[in-house]
């Protein structure tokens, strides 16, 4: 019993060292092993094994007590007595060792699972920032872009909008030229409507000019 508690103690230490101390692809052939025995069921057999050897834990830490207490009431202890209590106190050590060894071991392949998931995790997490990241500089590019986009068309808004001023002021410009012909017309209109009345009238002149020449010759 007592080598085959040693035997399981050193393969319980050897476990817990890999798990705490990464030695190339040993690790995860520990977490490997451990898992296989988290699975299907494993958990049922250690929880027998567990509950076996705490029965005989307290057996022998009660075999320990007995032997004590009989010590006491003779006032001596027995060689016999003092070599089942030493296999006793072994047994006990051993036992003891062994389940903190299992519990060790438990918590250190539950935390490392935890956090080659967290890594995982963090990784994914870093990709999709980058991601993000590359996101927003292509979306600062684009903004970039329309920024410039917008100014260009800006600049050829005002160009036009200094060629409408432009065009406007050449129109205004036309229909005053146009309005200064259109009186300068209508001033010569009138004069000449005023120079064929002067005609007319000269005519009749001429005509009555003419009348009085005749009954005078």
């Amino acid at each position: 019993m007592i080598q085959l508690l040693f035997l399981v103690l050193f393969a319980e230490g050897a476990v817990a060292l890999l798990l705490m101390v990464k030695v190339g692809p040993l690790r995860e052939l520990a977490m490997r092993g451990v898992d296989q025995v988290k699975t299907g069921k494993g958990p049922a057999t250690v929880k027998t094994l567990a509950c076996t050897l705490s029965v005989i834990l307290m057996s022998s830490v009660a075999s320990i007590l007995k032997i004590q207490n009989r010590g006491l009431k003779l006032g001596t202890v027995s060689p016999m007595d003092q070599v089942l209590w030493r296999t006793h106190l072994l047994e006990a050590s051993l036992i003891g060792y062994t389940l903190f060894l299992a519990f060790v071991i438990d918590r250190l392949h539950h935390y490392l699972r935890k956090l080659m998931t967290l890594r995982k995790t963090s990784s994914t997490s870093r990709e999709e920032v980058e991601k993000l990241q590359m996101e927003n500089r292509s979306l600062r590019e684009k903004e970039e872009k329309s920024s410039s986009e917008t100014k260009r068309l800006q600049r050829e808004i005002a160009r036009l909008n200094e060629g409408m001023k432009k065009l406007k002021s050449e129109t205004e410009e036309h229909e005053r030229k146009a309005s200064v012909a259109e009186a300068h017309v209508d001033a010569l209109q009138k004069q000449s409507e005023e120079l064929l009345l002067e005609y007319d009238r000269l005519l009749e002149d001429n005509q009555i000019l003419q009348t009085q020449l005749l009954s005078r010759g």
